[in-house]
């Protein structure tokens, strides 16, 4: 019995005339996520980044030489929210990892492109990055692996 099935269990004694059952998933499945989250902001850490900059510079570099995009393009792409990508653009460009140039399609929008210094942060942090996701997803097998990635993907699907 671990922690969810405890707290299922109580509601069954205090509450009887209601179903605890979606506990067992959304329970664990916030678990995870916290877990998931510090294990990965640890990685980042150690390379001095957060996962807001890492996702901004992952989601440029996604893109293919010249590695540019609009900045609704970016936030659109980017596991970062919408609003919170002008702050991050603006912090990332004083550090040297990101310009913004005039978009030769519209003269009013700008383009975000990774730059050197911003691809070199990436390629050091990536293959951490992906081995903490490794280890993390370890105690599964491949088809459990696909399995999940499906399940999770009818919970949250694309756009």
């Amino acid at each position: 019995m671990d922690h969810v099935d405890h707290i299922i269990e109580q509601w069954r004694i205090e509450r009887p005339d209601l179903d605890p059952s979606p506990m067992a998933v959304i329970g664990r499945l916030s678990r995870a996520a916290a877990i998931v989250d510090a294990r990965l902001s640890a990685t980042f850490a150690r390379h001095g980044v957060d996962s807001a900059t890492f996702d901004v510079l992952a989601t440029l570099a996604r893109q293919g030489a010249p590695y540019r995009i609009s900045p609704a393009a970016l936030a659109a792409s980017s596991m970062i929210s919408s609003s919170a990508v002008a702050q991050r653009l603006n912090r990332l460009e004083a550090a040297g990892f990101i310009t913004r140039k005039p978009s030769s399609d519209d003269g009013r929008g700008k383009l975000v492109q990774l730059t050197e210094p911003g691809h070199e942060l990436l390629n050091r942090v990536l293959p951490d990055h992906l081995a903490a996701e490794e280890r993390i997803l370890s105690l599964f097998t491949s088809t459990e692996r696909e399995t999940l990635a499906d399940l999770l993907a009818r919970l949250a699907p694309s756009e």
